[in-house]
């Protein structure tokens, strides 16, 4: 079972995207899949077809807060091996509510934990959908993974805010996470007629060498559609250019696995 954290700063890079689709294309190969939403905005929660509008202490603002169990508030999506937490804007006052609690940065890790030792808990893989930006909630996120999947979008400032991550990452694995790695780097919004993509991924090629993943993922009009109809585009449009790369990652990620075991 591995918890890992889909980050970067940045926003509109295809975070939620790779989220629901990674979630899918693993739930669709008999893996059992959590997704956390720990983004305020709730847009994986809606982009897997759950309402981001309810009752706070039924998402994992209630978790995080005390008022809830995990296991109280983890919630059937209507695909198969694949369930959520859902969040909602309410989540966005956590920082401040915690403001006097040392521990914070370990609460969803203390939570997690326990309910993933517990009998209730049995996933695959939990995936969490982190804020974009370098805020209490992606430092808990940060502490509670097992590694990092980072999309990164083909376009020109990417790579100098890849750079502050890593800086953050160094920093998290220094004082509360050591064993904190990055799985993998994944290029996004990637168009194969603009020069500055290729350019792009070149250099993220040759600084993270293996790390980045051999599929990258196009810029495409269904997949900015599906959510809007509450589906992952594995479902919504499986033969769309964006399913086709999906699902290609999906087994690449899969085949990680196969990799990493046998180098251990």
């Amino acid at each position: 079972m591995e918890i890992i954290s889909i980050i970067n700063q940045k926003g509109g890079v295809g975070k939620t995207t790779t989220v629901i689709n990674l979630a899918a294309g693993l739930s669709q190969q008999d893996k059992k899949i959590l997704v956390i939403d720990l983004d305020p905005q709730g847009n994986a929660t809606t982009g897997l077809g759950l309402s981001n509008v309810e009752e706070s202490s039924n998402t994992v603002y209630g978790a995080l807060n005390g008022t809830k169990e995990i296991f109280e508030v983890i919630k059937n999506t209507k695909f198969k091996n694949l369930d959520i937490i859902t969040s909602n804007v309410d989540l966005s006052g956590l920082e401040v509510e915690t403001a006097d609690d040392a521990n914070r940065a370990f609460i969803l890790k203390a939570k997690l934990t326990a309910y993933l030792n517990s009998s209730k808990g049995f996933y695959d893989y939990v995936l969490i959908d982190c804020p974009p930006s370098l805020s209490l909630l992606t430092v808990m996120a940060l502490v509670a993974s097992n590694s990092l999947l980072v999309p990164l979008q083909t376009e020109f400032f990417a790579l100098e805010g890849l750079t502050q991550l890593m800086k953050t990452i160094e920093r998290i694995k220094i004082s509360l996470n050591p064993d904190l790695g990055i799985r993998g780097i994944l290029l996004t919004m990637y168009d194969k007629r603009n020069k500055l993509s290729s350019q792009v991924e070149k250099e993220a090629r040759d600084y993270f060498n293996k790390k980045v993943y051999s599929t990258v993922i196009p810029r495409n009009v269904r997949l900015s559609e599906a959510p809007s109809h509450g589906m992952p585009v594995l479902i919504y449009d499986k033969s769309c250019p964006g399913s086709k790369s999906y699902f290609n990652f999906t087994d690449e990620f899969i085949n990680q696995e196969t990799t990493m075991g046998s180098a251990a």
